[in-house]
């Protein structure tokens, strides 16, 4: 550095560029220059000792007592006069920079920690610090879990009901319907024999009836036959060719008129008899009597022969 770039101000060189104070560089030579002292010489004479006596020491003084130097304050700037000599400075002023780097008032950034870890950090501190309440589940809670239950369990599989089970009902209609029908034919199967006689009296135009006694072994042989104001019914006989027929007839004629009648057919061989009001004549296994305007008759075969007792049980049942 040449001594034309050096500004000596207050007997202090500064540098005419930067304004940085130079210091002082000592020669090569001085120690050179200097006059070489032998160990000998330095340990010839007698040295005190220099061992620490407590109890002839004294007590040392506090640093406290000691005049500290005033601090110059930090908003001072430094009282000096600027030479004309300095004609510009570094744009970049190097000993403000050093200070700036090496201030200990400015502290390094330390590690940050990530925001989803604090927000954890702040949950577990909030669990650890507010007590464990456990409430009763409501009704509502309750019913939603049972049908979530129920919805979750598998249907179970339902068994194939026979064809009977599944139309109870309709069983039950038809076995009655049945039932039904078949008292009904059984009755009209009874009552068919009276059922015809009716009939045919009312194509007739008189008022037959159905004799509610006949023989045993003996039914009714053949539709009922009508003509006009008579009808005609034939029983037979379950075995053999034994038959009888029955004959209801419109006639005028009283027990009298009958009786004479009946003389004649009979060659005056026939028996009277009373029966509940009815003169009942009867001859040769055949019989007749007048009841209401109606003339009975009773015919028999050759080879059938009805006993007095069957023809008058006959007659008064009619």
């Amino acid at each position: 550095m040449n001594k034309n770039d050096i500004v000596t101000i207050n007997g202090r060189g500064y540098d005419a560029h930067t304004g940085l104070p130079v210091e002082k560089q000592a020669a090569p030579n001085d120690r050179a220059t200097k006059n070489p002292v032998s160990a000998a010489v330095i340990h010839s004479s007698v040295q005190k000792s220099q061992t620490l006596r407590r109890r002839s020491t004294k007590k040392p003084v506090p640093t406290s007592t000691i005049p500290k130097p005033v601090p110059r304050s930090s908003g001072r700037s430094m009282d000096i006069a600027r030479s004309k000599s300095i004609s510009r400075f570094a744009p970049h002023p190097v000993g403000k920079a050093l200070t700036t780097a090496t201030s200990p008032d400015v502290a390094d950034i330390g590690p940050v920690l990530h925001p989803s870890v604090v927000k954890a950090h702040a949950k577990q501190l909030a669990k650890q610090a507010t007590p464990l309440v456990v409430t009763p589940p409501t009704a509502q809670k309750i019913k939603e879990e049972a049908i979530a239950t129920a919805l979750a369990k598998p249907a179970p599989k339902q068994k194939k009901t026979s064809f009977f089970r599944r139309h109870t009902r309709l069983i039950n209609i038809t076995t009655g319907s049945i039932l039904l029908l078949l008292i009904a034919g059984f009755v009209t199967y009874v009552n068919l024999p009276s059922l015809s006689v009716r009939i045919a009296a009312a194509q007739a135009g008189i008022s037959a009836t159905y004799p509610d006694y006949h023989p045993d072994g003996y039914s009714l042989n053949g539709p009922v036959t009508f003509s006009d104001g008579k009808v005609t019914m034939t029983f037979a006989a379950h075995t053999g060719n034994r038959k009888f027929t029955i004959v209801q007839s419109k006639s005028s004629w009283d027990s009298s008129a009958l009786e004479n009648q009946i003389s004649k057919d009979s060659n005056g061989q026939f028996i009277t008899t009373q029966q509940q009001g009815l003169t009942i004549y009867t001859y040769g296994g055949n019989a007749a009597w007048v009841n209401g305007g109606i003339l009975y008759r009773i015919e028999s075969s050759s080879d059938t022969v009805l006993s007095g007792d069957q023809i008058r049980q006959i007659a008064t049942s009619m």
